[in-house]
């Protein structure tokens, strides 16, 4: 072997790399127990309505641990997005001490039944506010659909200058919607040669001339058959 060129420059070159791993290793390590390169500000992008500096600042609080090169961003960025109203987070290092969080916040369309909001992605979050939104209920899972199936209502029900207050859908993918006007439409489950909206959209040609005609307001509608609905009306009561 000793007097074979080929076999010594070869077993040369794998010493040399294996110095150069090892002295790059080492000095990762070095780099990321050293105290200098210390992060000393973290910069928040995006537009923030209903997070505060403070809620940001406590979330990473003792999370950016170490230096410039030791901090977990993927640590940093859960945190972040565990805040209510903050849907996404993405960290990034900007040399050479400092953090930028860009932060994306939830922008709420409906009231979920029993806690929280759903956004406009169809996803549920822990969010609180004291605007005025619709109530969806339904069972987990559900709502993207209902948040879908929310649009398409509000468009259909555009001539009617009327808006939905309530969409529900049973476990049995039933669907009842109450309009802000106090009207209440059972749409049923969808079939393949009459979906709700088709449902929905007869009625509202229907209106002008059947329940924009009472005397009294009708207070539920059965819209689940085919050619036609089912009223209610409230009862008179004579003085």
């Amino acid at each position: 072997m000793w007097d074979n060129p080929r076999l010594l420059n070869a077993a040369a070159g794998a010493l040399t790399a294996l110095a150069l791993m090892v002295f790059a290793v080492a000095l990762a390590q070095l780099l990321v127990r050293s105290p200098l390169f210390p992060v000393r500000e973290m910069l928040v992008v995006g537009t923030l309505t209903h997070t505060a500096r403070a809620q940001v600042e406590s979330a990473v609080q003792g999370r950016i641990a170490g230096n410039f090169f030791a901090v977990d961003l993927d640590e940093v960025r859960a945190a972040l997005e565990a805040l209510p109203w903050v849907r996404r987070a993405h960290v990034r290092r900007i040399w050479p001490d400092r953090l930028e969080a860009a932060l994306e916040e939830h922008e709420a369309m409906a009231r979920w039944a029993e806690s929280g909001l759903v956004n406009v992605q169809g996803e549920r979050f822990p969010g609180t506010t004291d605007a005025p939104l619709p109530l969806f209920a339904g069972p987990a899972g559900s709502e993207g659909d209902l948040a879908r199936r929310y649009l398409r209502f509000r468009e259909i029900l555009a001539p009617l200058q009327a808006e939905p207050q309530r969409l529900m859908v049973s476990p049995r993918r039933a669907w009842v919607l109450r309009l802000d006007d106090g009207l209440t439409i059972a749409l049923g489950r969808d079939a393949a040669n009459d979906p709700i909206e088709s449902r929905l959209a007869r009625l509202v040609a229907a209106y002008p001339q059947t329940l924009g005609r009472l005397a009294r307001k009708a207070e539920h509608v059965d819209a689940r058959y085919p050619n036609g609905f089912a009223l209610r009306v409230p009862e008179h009561k004579g003085g």
